[in-house]
């Protein structure tokens, strides 16, 4: 008897111990999937900025090691630790959920699902006849959004003094914001959920105007130069959507449920990057697993798609487009699974070639960089890697001149003509790294200064000399465990006509402002719930497709 109940104890432990005893994690998995990692490994978990998680590629690898890198992550790329929120039984459960994971059924895009979730918040031609002129500024491009994106929110900040003006729910995880350069009054973003909202800068408060729910999951947003159209990327269902960008109308959806991809293979596609073009009366979307391009003609009948450029590289994110001679004729498109950036011609409708950013690097340009470099007389290109501590820099010919050291893995790499340097983050390093920005000077194309935001001090110092050019006081955030925060910065953004660039700081809640000429610190807007992406009206009112 006491042999017998051994085994059984023995027997009860192994089970236990392998993380599959019902009852040790009241955990919705699939839901906490498609709101915490569906956006970086795709709603089929096929894979895209993260790895590809489908059972063909991971049930044979060991539980325990998967179920350590979702509590720790995985220093060097996009995969953060998620131990603050997951315990080790819901880690377990989640990498049984993975490894049985059975797929979903595709869903398709249809005019119809779209149209039934738009609807008018306010009566637009009423503000336009009320408010010509902005009333919470002195004007309209004075204006920059920001993302709050775990608060689901956009907020609105006077550029030139840093004072908030008001904040609007939005949707989960608010992604991408645009205006429209032919009437800035208005401006629109998009969620991760998939809610598009249109705003007019000219009302007290930048009131809605109005909202549309084009998905389930969506990315990314672009106004036709006209100023007439409005297109959005879904993740889920997959396709692109044609809106009125005076009502949010829709007017066509495109869908991408059945698209050949670069190995051959007949499946859907997610669309991420939607991109319109001065060049032509174009807006482009890329299919993030199809490895297409499509270019869609807004000036004829029916929307029609008029290019479409296939094998470009797998998993297709975000890109610019190029400035100076024939402005806004290229595309650069960032393949994330193939480490190139590819080279679409609007005007012939073709891939010029493909710009090679290193092994294992993952470009990541997000609205890029583009200057005129005096010594080579040429326009150049700039993008920063994902998994490498690197940017990459080519010319008018698509060659890359520089590959440029950096901290860490970067998101975001922002210019103007008013600073001489290239803004670079390094959010997606590790610790020692992400409080830091790189400022690269765009003539000698070498490391100029390093700003670094410490937890009580901030720092520009010389990259060479390691000398301390300007400093000054920050305010300690503490986390939930009583210790301070490292804030973790990104993405720079011009402001104040070019005379500021903005930083925010996603877990401190707040966005430094800095020279742009010398990167000294000015100021902090504080009072923001993970501020990310910043959008300068004024700034991107000249940018090709920003």
């Amino acid at each position: 008897m006491r042999l017998n109940k051994l085994v059984m104890s023995v027997a009860a432990l192994a089970v236990v111990s392998s993380g599959l005893f019902a009852g040790t994690s009241n955990m919705d998995v699939e839901k906490v999937f498609e709101k915490e990692c569906q956006g970086c490994h795709g709603p089929n978990h096929e894979g895209g900025v993260g790895s590809d998680l489908r059972p063909k590629v991971i049930k044979d690898k060991n539980s325990y090691a998967l179920a350590e890198v979702i509590l720790n992550g995985r220093p060097g790329t996009a995969m953060p630790p998620f131990k603050n929120k997951f315990s080790k039984e819901d880690a377990d459960k989640m990498v049984d959920y993975l490894q049985h994971f059975k797929g979903k059924k595709v869903k398709q895009l249809t005019l119809d699902n779209v149209k039934a979730g738009w609807k008018t918040l306010n009566d637009r031609m009423k503000f336009f006849k009320k408010y010509p002129h902005a009333v919470d500024v002195k004007k309209n491009t004075d204006i920059c959004f920001v993302t709050e994106r775990d608060a689901s929110r956009v907020a609105f900040v006077d550029g030139t003094n840093g004072k908030i003006l008001s904040k609007h729910e939005a949707g989960f995880a608010v992604h991408v914001t645009v205006t429209n350069k032919r009437q800035p009054r208005y401006a629109y973003s998009v969620s991760r959920s998939g809610l598009v909202t249109m705003f007019d800068l000219n009302t007290p408060g930048q009131q809605k105007i109005a909202q549309v729910q084009v998905g389930e999951e969506s990315r990314g947003l672009a106004v036709s130069p006209d100023g007439k159209y409005l297109m959005a990327g879904n993740y889920t269902p997959g396709g692109a959507i044609l809106m009125d960008a005076m009502t949010l109308e829709p007017l066509k959806v495109y869908p991408t449920s059945s698209v050949i991809d670069p190995d051959g293979n007949i499946g859907s596609s997610r669309v991420a990057g939607i991109f319109d073009t001065p060049y032509g009366p174009y807006i482009a979307f890329a299919l993030k697993d199809g490895g297409h391009v499509y270019i869609v003609d807004y000036s004829k009948p029916d929307f029609p798609i008029v290019g479409d450029i296939p094998n470009i590289g797998k998993i297709l994110h975000d890109g610019f487009l190029n400035e100076g001679k024939e402005i806004g004729r290229y595309l650069f498109i960032a393949s994330q699974g193939s480490d190139v950036v590819g080279v679409v011609d609007f005007k012939t409708k073709a891939l010029v070639t493909k710009i090679y950013t290193g092994p294992a690097s993952k470009p990541h340009p997000g609205q890029g960089s583009s200057w005129f470099h005096e010594g080579l007389n040429q326009q150049l290109g700039a993008t920063v890697n994902m998994n490498l501590g690197q940017v990459t820099i080519w010319d008018d010919n698509f060659d890359v001149v520089r590959q440029i050291p950096i901290g860490g893995g970067g998101l975001f790499i922002g210019t103007s003509e008013h600073t001489p340097f290239l803004w670079a983050d390094n959010v997606l390093g590790s610790s020692a790294v992400w409080n830091q920005v790189h400022l690269i000077n765009k003539q000698t194309l070498e490391l100029d200064r390093i700003i670094t935001v410490g937890t009580s001090k901030g720092t520009v110092t010389d990259p060479v000399t390691h000398k301390t050019l300007y400093s000054w006081n920050v305010p300690t955030v503490k986390g939930k465990d009583g210790k301070a925060v490292t804030p973790r910065i990104l993405h720079a953004e011009p402001a104040n006509h070019g005379h500021w660039t903005m930083i925010s700081e996603w877990n401190t809640g707040r966005i430094g402002i800095y020279e742009a000429k010398t990167g000294k610190f000015v100021k902090y807007i504080k009072g923001l719930t993970t501020p990310t992406f910043t959008y300068s009206i004024e700034h991107r009112q000249t940018i090709p497709g920003a």
